[in-house]
């Protein structure tokens, strides 16, 4: 990837973090780590890979995302404000009453958001029906999800990922935002669900490991992931909880607690700097 369009990505990407801590600040809740642990990722996908229009958000030959960690809302809002599916300003009302960006996302609210998502393994789920759909239809449009490395505990997440195979959904790609830590503690710890990548080729996957940090891995990932026919892929991607905010990264507590003030102070000034 060339220097110009790496630095404009990484621009966006703080941009984006930005708005992660806005938004969470404002509510007083939200999950800021892993928000922020997949920015990069949603980053390239909504600004270099995936064919949409913030214009149109319903247009039918769209790609698809679904963030199958819902709770990680704040990264997919702060990612579609800066695309500009909704004003940037919006973000500070992330979770109060009457606000199109809840909690988890809704489809029925926020544009841009193509799958409602909460209870973790129905993203992924949702996302596999949605890529079927496209292969039943005729379609080329590509589908995409984010799963969480905790949430991949869950059976569904396995349950999905054995239908993608089986129906050969060569249109379907998986991200997994492995940055090892859930909000009980270390994933390892609490239910080890690795090795993802054996465990994926034997699902029937091409499997993709890269550092989610580094946009040549991420766009050198996307592109192979185009090329693959007659099956999934899944890219496993090495992740930092809290990417962007030293006090936050690699700390199980910014799972799901918002800055305070003099938190939200202190990480909006590291961002600027």
């Amino acid at each position: 990837m060339e220097q110009a369009r790496k630095d404009a990505l990484r621009e966006l990407a703080r941009k984006i973090r930005m708005g992660i801590i806005e938004a969470t600040h404002a509510a007083k809740s939200g999950h800021p780590g892993g928000s922020l642990s997949i920015t990069d990722v949603l980053t390239y996908l909504y600004f270099e890979e995936m064919n949409i229009d913030p214009a149109a958000p319903q247009m039918a030959d769209r790609d698809r995302f679904v963030l199958s960690k819902g709770h990680c809302a704040p990264a997919l809002y702060a990612t579609l404000a800066n695309r500009g599916f909704f004003p940037v300003e919006e973000l500070t009302t992330l979770r109060k009453l009457g606000s199109r960006l809840q909690g988890h996302p809704d489809m029925t609210l926020t544009p841009g958001v193509d799958m409602s998502a909460g209870s973790l393994g129905l993203g992924i789920s949702s996302a596999a029906g949605m890529a079927l759909a496209a292969k039943i239809d005729g379609k080329d449009y590509r589908v995409y999800t984010a799963v969480g490395d905790g949430e991949s505990e869950e059976g569904q997440v396995w349950e999905a990922c054995m239908f993608a195979a089986h129906y050969k959904l060569d249109n379907f790609c998986v991200v997994i935002d492995w940055n090892g830590l859930q909000i009980d503690g270390p994933v390892a710890e609490v239910m080890n669900p690795t090795p993802h990548d054996e465990k994926l080729k034997a699902f029937g996957f091409h499997v993709i490991s890269i550092d989610g940090h580094d946009f040549d891995q991420i766009e050198t990932a996307f592109n192979e992931a185009k090329t693959v026919k007659g099956k999934p892929t899944a890219i496993i991607a090495k992740t930092v909880k809290g990417k962007g905010v030293s006090f936050m990264e690699n700390k199980t507590n910014w799972h799901g607690t918002a800055p305070n003030d003099e938190q939200y102070a202190a990480a909006i000034a590291e961002l600027k700097a």
